[in-house]
């Protein structure tokens, strides 16, 4: 009888633990309900985070941009491979944040927003552990003082913000990274050569 009941006591253990991680995850419906911001440049706000970042599948990237979208903040690391729970998920997010950038809980309203990139296998469209991922993005950004943003995955077939249905071909989980994006190209460097560089080296002789 102690056998029995020590393996009903495992079972409902189980039970009320897989119950606890299923809670611990963000459908689309609710998601799109949440009022995320819109980001307003995506493909480069993508490009940027892949060129830095380099990502290959099971890496995650959150990000901090300030209101005018430019990356404040950014930290990659590796998905273990354990089951998807949104409580794991934000512990390891809200680690990398208060590695990266100082929290904004002292503000009353959120400035800087955070966003996460999560390179994957498989199809583009939403899985229980983009819901567990949306989960912990969402707390972490309340526990750091953060505005919560966009959730994207990133896979063979492109890149795709969920609960927008906006999307693209490149970057994707193989392609090779653009050399520069999110506004942080090195200034244009002078062309010599033609009339107007010789009058300015004239000028300059004067």
């Amino acid at each position: 009888m102690t056998f029995g009941f020590a393996s009903s006591s495992a079972a409902s253990l189980s039970t009320s633990t897989s119950a606890a991680s299923a809670s611990r995850l963000l459908e689309p419906a609710e998601w799109a309900a949440a009022g995320i911001p819109l980001l307003r440049n995506p493909r480069e706000v993508v490009s940027g985070l892949h060129a830095r970042h380099h990502p290959k599948p099971l890496t995650a990237i959150v990000a901090v941009l300030d209101p005018d979208e430019r990356l404040r903040a950014s930290a990659s690391f590796t998905r273990r491979p354990v089951p998807a729970d949104g409580w794991m998920f934000r512990n390891a997010l809200l680690a990398q944040l208060r590695r990266v950038i100082p929290h904004d809980l002292r503000r009353r309203t959120p400035v800087r927003t955070a966003v996460l990139l999560y390179c994957r296998e498989g199809e583009g469209r939403w899985t229980e552990e983009d819901g567990a991922w949306m989960w912990g993005l969402r707390d972490a950004c309340t526990l750091h003082g953060l505005r919560c943003g966009a959730y994207i995955t990133l896979t063979h077939e492109g890149w795709q913000v969920l609960g927008e249905g906006r999307g693209g071909r490149r970057p994707n989980a193989h392609s090779a990274p653009e050399p520069f994006a999110m506004s942080e190209a090195p200034p244009l460097v002078p062309r010599t050569g033609g009339p107007v560089s010789e009058v300015l080296r004239r000028a300059a002789a004067r």
